[in-house]
């Protein structure tokens, strides 16, 4: 892997940590694919409970791709297609990753930032981080996927508003539109994330884990819902030693010890 790219493990929570702060944590191809790595790797620990998404730096998020890389990475059609569809993995591997994901948005969430920061379960930014997707100052198309998510986040006239005009807009704007879950002081973004991170992972991952499944359906079109599935993960939960565990707990006015099973 990369060093633009790190991981780190506390316990139950993962971390994969966007780190080329000298370029507010721009992302190149070999980037993309070192966070598509890792996630096919950690999408398999059943240990795990929570992945937290940030940039390193303190001062960005992701602030979209790297631009000094388009002549080698974006200059020709076949180019910007293996580098989208790159992209498109990534997207795609953290809005379906078997766990809740979190994005920490620590500053600059620019382009491809904010394409990440919407493929995240939650997002939590500081008050002073910034948002853009500058597209259309680039000239450059969006995916049908990239678009259709921010819609179903903040709808169609926020997201056109987010495109057309390409603005940078603030952590309070971004929050009023729905995009962010809450706006934290800066000082203490990390620390929250993390105590959202460790309520999650001591709850039942069966449970969540369903929920977030029957999320993710919720947002297909009607022909494309997996009903069968969602009412399996459900029963299973039902029939899980945790359920038994959970009752238990509350009975004997104690804290649950959930195994996944």
């Amino acid at each position: 892997m990369t060093d633009k790219v790190l991981q780190r493990r506390d316990g139950a929570i993962a971390h994969i940590i966007f780190n080329q702060p000298e370029k507010r944590n721009a992302v190149s191809y070999e980037m993309w694919k070192a966070v598509n790595d890792a996630l096919t790797i950690l999408a398999e620990d059943d240990t795990l409970r929570v992945l937290i998404l940030s940039g390193a730096g303190g001062k960005s998020f992701v602030a979209g791709a790297d631009i000094s890389k388009f002549e080698s990475e974006r200059a020709s059609k076949e180019a910007v297609t293996e580098y989208n569809q790159m992209t498109k993995k990534v997207y795609d591997g953290v809005a379906n990753f078997p766990k809740p994901t979190i994005a920490q948005i620590d500053g600059f969430c620019i382009g491809g930032g904010v394409g990440l920061a919407a493929s995240c379960d939650m997002r939590y930014c500081g008050s002073v981080s910034q948002f853009a997707i500058p597209a259309a100052r680039l000239g450059l198309g969006y995916e049908y996927e990239g678009v259709n998510r921010l819609i179903h986040l903040i709808g169609p006239a926020f997201t056109k508003e987010v495109f057309f005009t390409a603005r940078r807009f603030s952590a309070a704007e971004m929050a009023s539109m729905g995009f962010v879950n809450k706006v934290v002081e800066d000082n203490a973004l990390a620390d929250y994330c993390v105590e959202v991170a460790n309520m999650i992972a001591a709850n039942a991952p069966l449970t969540v884990a369903a929920t977030k499944f029957i999320a993710n359906q919720c947002q297909l079109e009607e022909s494309e819902k997996d009903l069968e599935t969602c009412a399996a993960k459900v029963m299973n939960c039902f029939e899980s030693s945790d359920y038994i565990e959970g009752r238990k707990a509350f009975m004997e006015k104690r804290t649950p010890v959930f195994k996944g099973k």
